[in-house]
């Protein structure tokens, strides 16, 4: 009784939207509260204004892979620890909740293959270059161009954007983007394409799969698109959140006054009515079971097969087809305790220069070891010297064992874990999903099939943003247009 009863409440705000000639949707449900849920959110506001009922549903906490863990009564980033300048989107989140940059304190890095240091960062500028040109040759260049060309085509999509127009499918987006380019980027290896425009295999083994491990957990192997947003990412500025990258999340729901519902959603099943379809969702929590009615949805979490919290998707002729592929695990451990500098080649720890260290393929058994700062940076805050205890966040594909541990830190006082399936194992699925499952259902997360980043996900959030609104309105100009250079250089 009690659902037939939403039913007819949901037809009866169909029917009176109808006759007023208010045509926008009534109540929208986003299912997951990281930076793509509370994105889209705020974007699905701005779009279709705030009389629209967003609920958004979490079944662990707001913010998802922006996430924070306490050590020693400080808190310090666990999930992505920064953004790249060129990140538009976070940018703007940032400004327009009056948050602030955290003030960065400098450290120098260096790349380890288990035995030694490849290659070490100075704090002069030309002597870094010097180092890599002596080593190297031109390849970092090479390596710069390429990706600089790459970015340079992903920018578009902000200008798109702010012209209104969406893409139903990521292989849409993309080759509006770059055209063939960018498909077949998604379909052959970073090794390949660097060694076609005169990279060396030193190079990608020394540098480029080391950068690749630190952001992905994964090798050169990895599709090249992917891999150019994750190199474009170790290049030029980079920046994080004053208090945490979190507060982003928050913040964006709170201005959008969406109704936060901590639960499972199980399941989306299809009402039919005439006109504009309607969705049944599901849930459940420690309460129990719930369910209401939709005019749209946006599911703003991962769905693939090994998720064992794959929403199922009733009443659906075609069915849903559920992305196939696999997630990366990436294992944060942030280890307050004495760097083991002597595993680094330096028996003195005072001497120990290195605040990162990114390896090779080898030693495998971690990716990057950082000495962090905690979220809020004083001005009179300094990073720990090397002698000192200080607080490191190593990253590596499974839990460390304590004699690993005691491989890195000469001692600790506290190890504390954050287990993520990270990104998705670049290559593992073989064709580009759609964001567009049904009319009025969406999945924001098909992006990061071609590449995973916070910014990247921020950008998938507007896309499906726009894609609803142009959808839900008939606006089909604004959808899948083909030479879009063109028409917003004529628009202008």
């Amino acid at each position: 009784m009690a659902r037939a009863a939403r039913l007819l409440a949901a037809l009866a705000a169909l029917l009176a939207a109808a006759a007023t000639g208010d045509a926008r949707p009534s109540k929208i449900a986003v299912v997951g509260a990281g930076i793509g849920g509370s994105a889209v959110a705020h974007f699905l506001q701005q779009h279709f204004g705030p009389r629209v009922q967003i609920d958004v549903f979490e079944k662990a906490t707001v913010g998802g892979r922006l996430a924070t863990i306490s050590v020693n009564k400080q808190h310090y980033e666990s999930g992505a620890a920064s953004f790249h300048s060129l990140s538009l989107h976070m940018q703007q989140f940032v400004k327009q909740l009056g948050l602030r940059h955290r003030r960065e304190v400098g450290g120098r890095s260096a790349i380890f293959n288990g035995e030694n240091f490849v290659l070490e960062e100075t704090d002069w500028y030309l002597l870094n270059l010097f180092r890599l040109w002596w080593h190297y040759g031109i390849s970092f260049l090479r390596l710069q161009m390429w990706v600089e060309e790459v970015m340079e085509k992903f920018m578009r999509i902000y200008k798109y954007q702010a012209h209104g127009y969406a893409f139903s499918g990521v292989e849409e987006l993309l080759y509006s983007l770059g055209e063939s380019a960018f498909i077949n980027m998604t379909q052959r290896s970073v090794a390949e394409s660097l060694l076609q425009v005169g990279v060396t295999q030193r190079f990608i083994d020394d540098v480029v799969s080391a950068v690749l491990r630190a952001s992905y957990g994964q090798s050169a192997a990895m599709p090249a698109f992917a891999g150019a947003m994750s190199l474009a990412g170790a290049q030029g500025s980079l920046w994080s959140v004053e208090g945490g990258n979190k507060l982003v999340c928050s913040g964006l729901l709170k201005v959008t006054k969406a109704n936060v519902i901590y639960a499972t959603v199980t399941s989306v099943s299809l009402q039919h009515t005439e006109g504009k379809p309607l969705y049944h969702v599901e849930y459940e929590n420690e309460a129990g079971t719930g369910s209401d009615y939709y005019d749209i949805v946006v599911i703003a979490t991962p769905l693939h097969l090994d998720n064992s919290s794959t929403i199922t998707f009733e009443g659906f002729d075609p069915p849903i087809d559920v992305v196939q592929g696999s997630f990366q695990p990436t294992v944060v451990s942030l280890v307050h305790g004495y760097l083991n500098s002597s595993y680094f080649g330096f028996p003195d720890p005072k001497l120990f220069p290195f605040a990162s260290i990114l390896t090779t393929d080898f030693p495998s058994f971690f990716s990057a070891l950082d000495n962090i700062c905690p979220v809020n940076v004083s001005a009179s805050f300094r990073r720990k010297q090397p002698q000192e205890a200080a607080v490191w966040r190593v990253q590596s594909p499974q839990p460390l064992f304590r004699s690993q541990l005691k491989t890195l830190f000469r001692s600790y006082y506290s190890v504390q874990t954050a287990e993520w399936q990270a990104h998705p194992l670049h290559g593992s699925h073989t064709t580009l999903p759609r964001f567009a499952l049904h009319d009025q259902l969406f999945h924001l997360n098909a992006l990061e099939w071609a590449a995973s980043s916070v910014e990247v996900t921020a950008v998938a959030a507007k896309n499906v943003a726009l894609l609803a609104y142009n959808r839900w309105y008939q606006d089909l100009d604004k959808i899948d247009q083909k030479d879009l250079m063109h028409k917003v250089k004529t628009e202008l």
